[in-house]
Protein backbone atom coordinates (compact mmCIF):
# COMPACT_ATOMS: atom_id res chain seq x y z
CA UNK A 1 0.00 0.00 0.00
CA UNK A 2 1.25 3.23 -0.99
CA UNK A 3 1.02 6.27 0.80
CA UNK A 4 -0.83 9.22 -0.71
CA UNK A 5 1.23 12.31 -1.20
CA UNK A 6 0.36 15.20 1.51
CA UNK A 7 -2.18 17.93 -0.05
CA UNK A 8 -0.27 20.57 -2.13
CA UNK A 9 -0.44 23.80 0.17
CA UNK A 10 -3.05 26.30 -0.51
CA UNK A 11 -1.99 29.76 -2.76
CA UNK A 12 -3.77 32.19 -1.09
CA UNK A 13 -3.73 35.17 -3.40
CA UNK A 14 -4.36 38.67 -1.81
CA UNK A 15 -6.47 41.15 -2.96
CA UNK A 16 -4.34 44.39 -4.23
CA UNK A 17 -7.08 46.66 -3.65
CA UNK A 18 -10.52 47.00 -2.27
CA UNK A 19 -12.80 48.94 -4.26
CA UNK A 20 -14.93 51.45 -2.31
CA UNK A 21 -16.51 53.67 -4.80
CA UNK A 22 -16.60 53.59 -8.48
CA UNK A 23 -19.18 56.24 -10.11
CA UNK A 24 -20.14 58.08 -12.97
CA UNK A 25 -20.56 62.03 -11.69
CA UNK A 26 -21.69 65.05 -13.20
CA UNK A 27 -22.52 68.71 -11.54
CA UNK A 28 -25.79 67.21 -9.82
CA UNK A 29 -23.71 64.31 -7.55
CA UNK A 30 -20.40 66.68 -6.76
CA UNK A 31 -22.03 67.28 -3.17
CA UNK A 32 -23.63 63.48 -3.19
CA UNK A 33 -20.16 61.90 -3.83
CA UNK A 34 -18.26 64.24 -1.39
CA UNK A 35 -20.06 62.65 1.14
CA UNK A 36 -19.76 59.57 -0.39
CA UNK A 37 -16.17 59.94 0.02
CA UNK A 38 -16.08 61.12 3.14
CA UNK A 39 -17.70 58.39 4.65
CA UNK A 40 -15.36 55.73 2.74
CA UNK A 41 -12.29 57.17 3.79
CA UNK A 42 -13.53 57.87 7.32
CA UNK A 43 -14.63 53.71 7.16
CA UNK A 44 -11.02 53.49 5.89
CA UNK A 45 -9.29 54.90 8.80
CA UNK A 46 -8.78 58.58 7.68
CA UNK A 47 -9.90 60.86 10.95
CA UNK A 48 -9.82 64.61 11.40
CA UNK A 49 -7.12 66.93 9.70
CA UNK A 50 -6.04 63.86 7.51
CA UNK A 51 -9.30 63.22 6.13
CA UNK A 52 -10.47 66.69 6.05
CA UNK A 53 -7.13 67.41 3.53
CA UNK A 54 -8.20 64.11 1.80
CA UNK A 55 -11.71 64.67 1.04
CA UNK A 56 -10.82 68.49 -0.01
CA UNK A 57 -8.25 67.11 -2.31
CA UNK A 58 -11.16 64.92 -4.13
CA UNK A 59 -13.42 67.62 -4.05
CA UNK A 60 -10.99 70.09 -5.88
CA UNK A 61 -10.74 67.30 -8.66
CA UNK A 62 -13.94 66.20 -8.88
CA UNK A 63 -15.25 70.16 -9.08
CA UNK A 64 -11.92 70.78 -12.27
CA UNK A 65 -13.44 67.43 -14.06
CA UNK A 66 -16.56 69.26 -14.24
CA UNK A 67 -15.86 72.71 -15.44
CA UNK A 68 -12.88 71.65 -17.42
CA UNK A 69 -13.18 67.86 -18.24
CA UNK A 70 -16.15 68.35 -20.23
CA UNK A 71 -19.34 68.49 -17.35
CA UNK A 72 -18.74 64.73 -16.39
CA UNK A 73 -16.18 62.45 -14.58
CA UNK A 74 -15.83 58.83 -13.09
CA UNK A 75 -14.21 58.58 -9.84
CA UNK A 76 -12.66 55.47 -7.97
CA UNK A 77 -11.73 55.02 -4.97
CA UNK A 78 -9.94 51.98 -3.50
CA UNK A 79 -7.27 51.02 -0.34
CA UNK A 80 -4.36 49.42 -1.24
CA UNK A 81 -1.11 48.01 1.23
CA UNK A 82 -1.61 50.77 3.64
CA UNK A 83 -2.82 54.12 1.81
CA UNK A 84 -6.11 55.37 0.16
CA UNK A 85 -6.24 56.07 -3.53
CA UNK A 86 -8.63 58.07 -5.51
CA UNK A 87 -8.67 58.61 -8.88
CA UNK A 88 -10.39 60.70 -11.18
CA UNK A 89 -10.52 60.88 -14.72
CA UNK A 90 -12.58 63.26 -17.33
CA UNK A 91 -13.22 63.58 -20.84
CA UNK A 92 -12.00 66.51 -21.49
CA UNK A 93 -8.99 68.11 -23.92
CA UNK A 94 -6.06 67.54 -21.37
CA UNK A 95 -4.02 69.91 -19.01
CA UNK A 96 -1.33 71.93 -20.91
CA UNK A 97 2.33 70.89 -19.59
CA UNK A 98 3.16 74.20 -18.83
CA UNK A 99 0.02 74.17 -16.46
CA UNK A 100 1.09 70.48 -15.09
CA UNK A 101 4.69 71.95 -14.42
CA UNK A 102 4.10 74.85 -12.31
CA UNK A 103 3.77 74.02 -9.09
CA UNK A 104 3.91 77.28 -7.45
CA UNK A 105 0.87 78.39 -5.40
CA UNK A 106 -1.58 80.41 -7.28
CA UNK A 107 -1.94 84.41 -5.86
CA UNK A 108 -4.16 84.83 -3.09
CA UNK A 109 -6.18 86.93 -5.92
CA UNK A 110 -6.13 84.43 -8.14
CA UNK A 111 -10.35 83.28 -8.93
CA UNK A 112 -9.08 79.72 -10.60
CA UNK A 113 -6.09 77.64 -10.50
CA UNK A 114 -6.01 76.53 -7.46
CA UNK A 115 -7.86 73.19 -7.77
CA UNK A 116 -4.37 70.96 -9.19
CA UNK A 117 -2.19 73.11 -6.46
CA UNK A 118 -4.40 72.11 -3.85
CA UNK A 119 -4.80 68.70 -4.37
CA UNK A 120 -0.97 68.17 -4.63
CA UNK A 121 -0.53 69.93 -1.36
CA UNK A 122 -2.97 67.70 0.93
CA UNK A 123 -2.13 64.32 -0.77
CA UNK A 124 0.76 61.92 -0.16
CA UNK A 125 1.36 61.77 -3.90
CA UNK A 126 -0.12 62.81 -7.24
CA UNK A 127 0.14 61.24 -10.44
CA UNK A 128 -1.54 62.51 -13.64
CA UNK A 129 -1.87 61.90 -17.32
CA UNK A 130 -3.53 63.79 -19.51
CA UNK A 131 -3.80 64.18 -23.13
CA UNK A 132 -6.84 64.97 -25.99
CA UNK A 133 -8.50 62.06 -24.81
CA UNK A 134 -8.80 63.39 -21.26
CA UNK A 135 -7.03 63.69 -17.87
CA UNK A 136 -6.69 61.03 -14.76
CA UNK A 137 -5.28 62.32 -11.79
CA UNK A 138 -4.52 59.59 -8.97
CA UNK A 139 -3.69 61.08 -5.49
CA UNK A 140 -2.75 58.81 -2.29
CA UNK A 141 -3.13 59.34 1.41
CA UNK A 142 -1.41 57.09 3.74
CA UNK A 143 -3.57 55.19 5.88
CA UNK A 144 -2.72 54.68 10.06
CA UNK A 145 -1.92 51.08 11.09
CA UNK A 146 -4.97 49.89 12.67
CA UNK A 147 -4.29 48.35 16.40
CA UNK A 148 -6.15 44.99 16.73
CA UNK A 149 -7.02 45.37 20.35
CA UNK A 150 -6.14 41.86 22.05
CA UNK A 151 -7.96 39.92 24.53
CA UNK A 152 -6.77 40.47 28.11
CA UNK A 153 -4.73 37.40 29.16
CA UNK A 154 -6.86 35.51 32.43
Amino acid sequence: MTTPEPPAPRTVVPIEHSLLIAEAFDQAQVTELRHSVTSCAHAAGLAGQQLDDFVLAVNELITNAVRHGGGQGRLRLWRRAGELVCEVADHGHGISAQRLGDRARPAPDTAGGWGLWLARELSDTMAVETGEAGTIVRITTALAARHVKQPADG
